[in-house]
This record gives C-alpha cells, structure tokens and sequence, in this order.
C-alpha cells in the first residue's frame, strides 16, 4: 500500500483537476446546468414518495428526506461500482498511450460522486428546516458514515474494474445485480419494519448499503448514535477490499492493454 499512497501524492493535482474537468462537462451544453445535479435525484425523490405513499402506504416520520437520504447514498455507490466495470476499457486511449496507475481513473469517478453526494446532503439539510426537523449533534456522525461508505465503495470499485478488463459480460450482470441489491438497501422503505424478523435486522447488517442508509438516517433524522461496533466491522471489510482490489490492479495492470488489443 505504501506505492499506493505514493501515487496517491503524485497524482493529486492531476485527479482534482480531471474531477473538476469531468463535473464541467457534464453541465456545459445543459441548459439548466449544475441544477441537473439537484433536479435528478429530487425528481426520484418524488417519484419514489408517491408510489411508496400510494401504493405501500407509508407513514415513516420525515418521508421525504427518509428517501432522499437513501437515494444520495445508493446513487454514490451504484454509479461508482457500475463506471468501474469499463472504466479502463472506456478510457483505452489514455491507458494504451500513458502509463497512469489505473486505479487513479477510479479515485477521480470516485471524486465526482463525491461531490454530487455532498450536494445532495446540503439539500437533505435544507429540507430539514423546511420539514422542521430538530438539529442535534448527531448529525456530525454522517461524516463517519461517509468515510465508510467511500472506503467501502472504492474496495468494491477497484475489484469491478479490475476483473471488468477480463469478464466481457460483467458489466450486464453488474447492472442486475445491482437493481437486486437496490430493492435490498431500503431506499425508499424502512427494512425493519417491512421485512420480518429476524430477516429485516440481518438484511441491514449484513448488506453495507442498507446499513449505511440506515445509520445515515439514523444520525440525520432521529438523534441515534452510530453503531459503532458494525461501523467498524464494515470500515475494516472496506479497507481489506481495498486492499484486495489495489493489489489486483498492481500485480496485473500490465496485461489490461494486451487483453484489451483487438
């Protein structure tokens, strides 16, 4: 890990300034510009209120940022994992032509979701005033939560892109997966009280997204210490498949561009 971190100090600059470069375009011929970065999950947020009002007929305190909370966190985790699986195939004419550690193109995805997931919490805090949710000093926990979840996602990430180079259809069965592990997170449902016992308390432990929503939650809307215990079960699991996945890519970067030649 120490030419991990190494590479780390040596491409700082280069990852803001390609973050910075890739959040610019994607507003640059928009005419609503950074709002998108708003809009979007605002305009799920509603969707998912009303199907979950109507149709399961919930009655969760504070609905409204319940579901925006969980769709910010599973958005920063989805959209990580899925970019990763072609992220070194995507980006086949910088990698054929410059050596540049392969996991430094996932730090900068890493970096963009970042930002859109700050942004989307900024929002989550301006709707508890709207809603008058009471603040307390839990609230500073969700950066906990974040560190986690970021470590977390960055491990699944690194091993998605390296075996993405490998696996033609991975990226298929990744974007299944991932609608099964969506419907898995209570993004828009409390899984305590949807899931029967002992089901619903194994599925949030057991799975980092439902239980990172969870707490996220937890610490934002109802004045709940974290867990720590699993807290840092999950920072451990996170930084070992971190581990695993910046080893991987260490040991075998040098065969991605003669598996990617035609």
């Amino acid at each position: 890990m120490k030419r991990f971190f190494s590479n780390i100090k040596k491409h700082y600059n280069y990852m803001c300034y390609a973050a910075f470069s890739e959040l610019k375009s994607e507003v640059a011929n928009s005419y609503l510009g950074w709002i998108w970065w708003v809009l979007e999950p605002l305009c799920f947020m509603l969707i998912y209120v009303f199907i979950a009002k109507t149709v399961f007929h919930s009655s969760e305190p504070y609905f409204e940022i319940f579901v925006f909370i969980g769709l910010a966190i599973w958005n920063f985790f989805s959209k990580v994992v899925l970019t990763s699986v072609k992220l070194v195939k995507s980006n086949s004419d910088t990698v054929t032509k410059v050596y540049i550690p392969k996991y430094i193109l996932l730090i900068i995805k890493v970096f963009v979701n970042l930002f859109k997931l700050l942004v989307g919490l900024v929002l989550v805090l301006v709707f508890m005033l709207i809603f008058k949710v009471p603040f307390h000093f839990s609230i500073i926990y969700i950066i906990l939560d974040l560190l986690v979840l970021t470590i977390v996602t960055f491990g699944c990430a690194a091993l998605m892109l390296h075996l993405g180079v490998f696996i033609e259809d991975l990226y298929n069965v990744t974007n299944i997966g991932l609608r099964l592990v969506f419907y898995l997170s209570g993004v828009f449902f409390a899984i305590r009280k949807r899931v029967p016992a002992p089901w619903g308390k194994i599925l949030v432990t057991l799975n980092p997204i439902a239980f990172l929503i969870n707490e996220s939650r937890q610490v934002l809307i109802y004045n709940t210490g974290p867990n720590y215990k699993f807290i840092f079960a999950w920072l451990v699991v996170g930084v070992i498949l971190s581990v695993a996945g910046v080893t991987a890519i260490h040991k075998y970067e040098n065969t991605y561009v003669k598996v990617m030649k035609p």
